[in-house]
C-alpha cells in the first residue's frame, strides 16, 4: 500500500515546476555560500589588497601581501572569479578587481559600498539559534541581543548614503526647509536613541 501510494504522489509531480524551483534553490545555496567568501573577503582586506595592487596578480602575490595561505587564496579567488567578484585571465593565471566591483566591495567612500551588508547578513546566522527560541516563545529579540556584526555591518551599509545625502538633501527636504533652518540656527534639540553607532547624528555635526 505504502509503495502505491509513494508511485501515485511521484506521478502527480509536475517536473518542470519541480526543476524550476531546484534551480531557485541552488541559487540560493549558491549565493548563501559565496556570502561568506564576500564575508571572508573583506575581514582579511583582500578586496582591498587587490584594489590597492593596480594590476593583475596571482593568488600568490595576494597571499603574501595579506599574509594569508595561497592554498585557500586560490581557493577563494576561484569561488569570486566564477561569482563574477574578479576576473581572472587563463594564460597568466592573474586575478584583478574590475574598478566598477571595486567601489561596491573596496571603497569605503563610494555610494555603492556594499559589504556592510555582508556582514549584517552574517550576524543572522550567528544568531540562529536565538532566532529560534523567538519563534518557539514568542518573547522576541531585542537589538541588543544580536551578533555585533549586525550593528557594525549595518553602520557600514547605511554611511556611504548618510554622507551624501543627509545634509545636503535629506535635511532640506523636512518641512518645507524649516528643520535645516532651526539646526543651522542651534534651535533644534536632536536625540539620537537606539540608532546604532550614531552615524547619522555625528554626520550632521561634521
Amino acid at each position: 500500500m505504502e509503495n502505491n501510494i509513494n508511485s501515485q504522489s511521484q506521478n502527480s509531480i509536475d517536473q518542470k515546476k519541480l526543476q524550476n524551483f531546484m534551480e531557485v534553490v541552488l541559487s540560493d545555496l549558491g549565493g548563501a555560500y559565496s556570502a561568506v567568501l564576500v564575508y571572508i573577503g573583506d575581514k582579511l582586506g583582500l578586496y582591498k589588497a587587490m584594489k590597492d595592487a593596480g594590476r593583475p596578480i596571482t593568488s600568490q602575490e595576494l597571499a603574501d601581501v595579506t599574509r594569508t595561505s595561497e592554498r585557500n587564496i586560490r581557493e577563494w579567488l576561484a569561488n569570486q572569479a566564477a561569482g563574477g567578484y574578479v576576473m581572472y585571465d587563463v594564460e597568466t593565471q592573474r586575478y584583478w578587481l574590475p574598478a566598477e566591483n571595486a567601489l561596491v566591495l573596496a571603497d569605503e567612500n563610494s555610494l555603492v559600498y556594499s559589504v556592510g551588508a555582508f556582514q549584517a547578513t552574517m550576524s543572522y546566522f550567528k544568531d540562529a539559534s536565538k532566532i529560534m527560541e523567538a519563534f518557539r516563545t514568542g518573547r522576541g529579540l531585542s537589538w541588543g541581543e544580536h551578533d555585533p556584526d549586525l550593528f557594525l555591518g549595518t553602520e557600514r551599509f547605511f554611511k556611504p548614503g548618510y554622507k551624501a545625502n543627509l545634509v545636503s538633501s535629506w535635511i532640506p527636504s523636512l518641512d518645507n526647509g524649516r528643520v535645516e533652518e532651526k539646526l543651522k540656527n542651534e534651535t533644534a534639540v536632536v536625540a539620537d536613541i537606539g540608532c546604532g553607532h550614531g552615524i547619522s547624528t555625528i554626520n550632521l555635526l561634521v
